[in-house]
């Protein structure tokens, strides 16, 4: 069977990080949502993205396709009824559409025609950026029991401290001496060749993801994801980062999703409670306002290949786009439109062809390239965000 990821409507709500990046893409839990769904199918999937991302996600039709609204994990009963769909067979989450089987095209689906198939399992899925935190814990456990199930972990070293052994998996080639691991709360899973400190107090539930690193006495709480390759020192809390950024440095980061390619200077900090206590609100990229996210607790949201000095303040509520270079005295604007330099008082426009150029050296540091695709990527989101910059 060939199975598809496509977007579905909430990609916009997920703004800044599907700038660049289909919504499958999304790390959430202990690695993507891609790679929990190929994880259970046991087939590779591509995706039906924007078409300024398609050249590198394209889409590939057989005959018969099952397609699987990205948004959603694949739970235990969504992944048997998946599995099970016929022809003319959808299944629903209230009005929203969570996968069907259709021929080599999705277009023209009449959605009303199709039969629907009942489900029993709760779903679980992501509708704004903040649920990539907010729900980060329910992903990980989700992750943890399939990536361990009839697996073996990694002997744990007697220097390590354990709190609930039987929920926590350390994968072949990682490294960890002298930490404290308590996964009392939920599970920890340490990915590939990845490293834990000494000095280190962690959490659960938590995930570290292949050849990462918590550097030595970082204060890790739950539910933190931390992607392949990145690294992260000082205090955090409920917090997602993608593959290849970095916290290297003391400084608290609380309820915050991170993308990729990112680095955080020396103390940097965000507040994730506002003084009054209520609740917060985030820039809201559709309504092109901030709008209420029920939420009492909610940090930092920031988009790929963006850096903020040392001593950097982030208010509650804060939204960062793709690329921007943030610094000054004083907190940071609440929404810091692509491509912005400075963020505090009167920034004015990273320059395009820096901000290239500092992507290039920062990849080029982690083993990567920075692709013609890649280069075509930010130009589109250059394009797109010049109405919210000063120009």
């Amino acid at each position: 069977m060939n199975y598809i990821l496509f977007d579905g409507p909430n990609r916009t709500a997920l703004l800044p990080f599907t700038y660049t990046r289909p919504v499958a893409d999304i790390a959430w839990g202990i690695g993507s949502i891609r790679d929990s769904w190929e994880s259970v199918l046991g087939y590779t999937t591509s995706t039906i993205t924007e078409p300024c991302l398609s050249e590198v996600w394209p889409t590939v039709f057989f005959e018969s396709n099952v397609f699987i609204n990205a948004a959603y994990l694949p739970t235990p009963d969504l992944v048997n009824k998946v599995k099970e769909l016929n022809e003319g067979e959808a299944i629903f989450d209230g009005e929203a559409v969570v996968a069907f089987f259709a021929d080599d095209s999705e277009e023209d689906i009449i959605f009303d025609s199709l039969k629907a198939i009942d489900t029993t399992g709760d779903f679980l899925s992501i509708s704004n950026t903040w649920d990539i935190f907010s729900k980060n814990d329910l992903a990980i456990a989700l992750d943890f029991d399939i990536l361990t199930e009839d697996r073996e972990s990694e002997p744990i070293p007697e220097s390590v401290q354990v709190i609930g052994p039987g929920q926590i998996f350390v994968e072949a080639g990682a490294q960890l001496q002298y930490c404290i691991l308590n996964a009392t709360n939920g599970p920890i899973f340490l990915g590939a060749h990845s490293e834990v400190m000494e000095g280190s107090l962690i959490r659960g539930p938590f995930a570290l993801g292949s050849h990462a690193m918590v550097k030595m006495g970082a204060k890790i709480y739950g539910a933190t994801s931390i992607g392949a390759k990145s690294k992260v020192g000082g205090e955090l809390n409920n917090v997602v980062m993608f593959p290849f950024s970095n916290k290297g440095h003391e400084g608290f980061l609380g309820n915050a999703v991170i993308g990729s390619w990112c680095n955080l200077g020396a103390d940097t900090n965000n507040s994730n409670l506002k003084n009054s206590y209520e609740n917060v609100r985030l820039w809201d990229y559709a309504e092109e306002r901030f709008a209420k996210t029920g939420l009492q607790f909610c940090g930092l949201m920031m988009g790929d290949h963006s850096k903020s000095a040392i001593n950097t303040m982030f208010n509650t509520g804060t939204v960062v786009g793709v690329a921007s270079n943030i610094f000054g005295a004083g907190f940071a604007k609440n929404f810091i439109p692509s491509f912005s330099w400075g963020g505090i008082q009167n920034s004015t426009i990273h320059s395009f062809e820096k901000a290239l150029a500092t992507a290039k050296i920062m990849m080029e540091r982690k083993g990567e390239i920075l692709s013609e695709s890649d280069q075509m990527i930010l130009e589109d989101v250059y394009k797109q965000s010049q109405k919210w910059r000063k120009e």
